[in-house]
This record gives C-alpha cells, structure tokens and sequence, in this order.
C-alpha cells in the first residue's frame, strides 16, 4: 500500500493511498469532516440525547487515528467513559503517523504523547489510554469479524468511499454493523449516497441526511429502531 502526504483544506494533513487514488478524508479539511461528521453529529449527539456514563464506539476503519484522537479528546471535556472499538486491516506505519500533524493541530494536554499512544497500543487487546477511555484495536476485516448484538451506541462507518471499497458498503456488511448496535444506537458516515439509504432502511435503521462538512452537500446519520432485531 504507497501512502503520500498531502495537506487539506484546513490546513491538517491526510493521507492519498495512490493505489485507490483515494484520501484518507477530505481534501476540503481532514479535521473539519472528522469533527463535523463523527464528533458533532455522532459522539456529541449521543450526549445530547441523554446523559451517559458510558459510550461504546465501534469504528470502520482507524486508519489515520484522527477520529479516535478527537474522541479521546471528547472524552475528557465530557467526564464520559469511552470504550472504543476500531478495525485495521492495513494499519499506517509509525513511521508515517509521526509526521502527521494532528497534535499539533488540535492542542490539548499531551496531545502528541496521547496520538503516539492511540498508534503504539497493542492490537486485538483492550488498552487503557486514559482512565476514561479505552482502545481495542482490531487488525481484521469487517468481513472477518463477528459481533455480539447490541453491543455498540455508536458508530463511526469511515471506510473508503464505496466507488473506491464497495465490498465495505454491501448490504451484509451494514446488516452485520446494525446488528452489533443497540437499540437506539447510532450510525454516522461522511458518504450521502441513495443506495447507501436505501440499505441502511433495509437493515432497519431510520435515515436523517444532514448538512455535510465543507466541500460535501450532505452527511448521513441513522438511528437503529427499538423493535429491529
């Protein structure tokens, strides 16, 4: 897998996997998408809809950290404990993730030894990052991996995008995934396509099209219904 540099919109960097011809996230701002999609309208959501003490995550695709960086991050403004799920099958290289620049990016306390902990972390363990926020990373496909039911509020569905990864999107794949959420739970994804509603309807999630961050007109969050199985 050949990875190249670039930077976005934003100003923070992403990753190009030259041999999909296709970017880790958006050109138009990697921080601003993460944030607009996964931490406003998923994490930040799911505070607003009650008061957890406790949030599950499963995420598609940790790819770069970014997204589960700014959750860490969430987690400490928020006092919520986060125990967070991501599967990997072509982890970034520690080599590659040193040079990105989301610490620098997104200040926090000890951003940079926190990001290096979020990539340094065994695989397929449960590590404590932090007190309030748990990792488990999994080197496997979603294909490979078999959930429990009901295990997840929430998840970060950040695969490549469905031209590029269709095997990602078919209709098993995003059953197996509502499957694993709890009723109520969420799904949040950056993709808006109309194939994709119609199959995450299909798998008995209800569909809401949200304003997109910048350079995408729209965003998709699903709610799973309590009488789905």
């Amino acid at each position: 897998m050949a990875l190249q540099f670039i930077v976005t919109g934003d100003g923070s960097h992403s990753l190009l996997n030259t041999d999909l011809n296709e970017t880790y996230h958006s050109v138009h701002g990697a921080v601003r998408e993460s944030l607009h999609v996964f931490i406003k309208n998923g994490l930040e959501y799911c505070f607003q809809k009650g008061q957890p003490q406790e949030i599950n995550i499963l995420e598609i695709g940790f790819g770069t950290g970014l997204n589960a960086l700014l959750t860490l991050r969430q987690s400490q403004d928020s006092k919520v404990k986060i125990r967070y799920v991501s599967i990997e099958a072509f982890p970034v290289s520690l080599e590659i993730v040193t040079q990105l620049s989301y610490p620098i990016d997104l200040p926090f306390p000890n951003s940079i030894g926190l990001f290096q902990s979020l990539h340094q972390a065994r695989w397929n363990e449960a590590v404590t990052i932090l007190p309030d926020f748990i990792l488990e990373k999994r080197k496997t496909t979603l294909q490979e991996l078999e959930f429990e039911k009901h295990q997840f509020d929430l998840v970060y569905f950040d695969a490549f995008a469905p031209n590029k990864q269709p095997e990602m999107w078919h209709p098993t794949m995003l059953a197996k995934t509502a499957k694993a959420l709890k009723d109520g739970g969420i799904f949040v994804t950056y993709c808006a396509k109309g194939q994709l509603k119609r199959d995450l309807k299909s798998v008995g999630l209800v569909v809401e099209s949200l304003a997109g961050p910048p350079g995408k007109r729209e965003m998709v969050r699903a709610t799973k219904r309590s009488t789905f199985v």
